[in-house]
């Protein structure tokens, strides 16, 4: 018996295109990003799923919706799947918050797991709530196939922890709207990495940002 989780990063938004931090600010897809999710949706259109998880945020509700219409299936939402809070850095550019909150940011670089944004959050409390989510998910469905779409920083803490490598440099996993990741599972300590970052199904001007 084994959980195969589609791991999902919501379609682009302007802030993604404009390289802004967006956090758990509810920003929703951009026409691109509904394109990115439409071709996704083909992609897994054949594959009998048995469940859809979401992060509540709109931009990851918008995708799964757009997805899980081929297969009529209903969302199941997980606050726990939002991309980290980013408190007084949403809306900025990385630029932005350099010239604004340049002390802060050296710190967090330096140590985001321990430090806390202004108004937001460290990454510990990310990585922990995301692997959590994912590990309820897996022991409820032990045998099925499930598809997660969240955001760009629970997808590498859940990644990132399953291979077990420094998530101090989770900035080197490249991760891109609208791409798959597929990991298996026969029991967390067990998690395989199968599939990465594919992009293979957006074409042309569809291809995201990895911002």
């Amino acid at each position: 018996m084994s959980c195969r989780v589609y791991l999902i990063r919501h379609g682009e938004t302007e802030w993604n295109n404009t390289m802004k931090f967006q956090g758990v600010t509810d920003i929703p897809l951009s026409e691109r990003g509904r394109r990115q999710a439409v071709s996704l949706g083909k992609r897994l259109a054949a594959l009998k799923l048995d469940a859809f998880y979401a992060s509540d945020l709109v931009r990851a509700r918008e995708t799964a919706t757009i997805i899980s219409s081929r297969h009529g299936m209903s969302i199941v939402t997980v606050p726990a799947l939002r991309e980290l809070n980013f408190g007084a850095w949403e809306g900025l550019t990385i630029a932005e918050i350099k010239e604004l909150f340049a002390g802060e940011i050296e710190q967090w670089w330096e140590n985001p797991f321990s430090i806390r944004i202004p108004g937001g959050e460290t990454y510990n409390e990310l990585i922990e709530r995301s692997v959590n989510a994912i590990k309820e998910i897996i022991a409820r469905h032990s045998d099925g196939r499930i598809a997660v779409v969240s955001h760009g920083g629970p997808i590498r803490s859940i990644v990132g922890s399953v291979l077990e490598m420094d998530l101090g440099k989770y900035w080197r996993l490249g991760l891109h709207n609208g791409s798959l990741s597929i990991l298996d599972f026969t029991g967390w300590e067990y998690g395989i990495l199968t599939l990465f970052n594919d992009c293979s199904h957006l074409a042309g001007n569809n291809a995201g940002s990895s911002y």
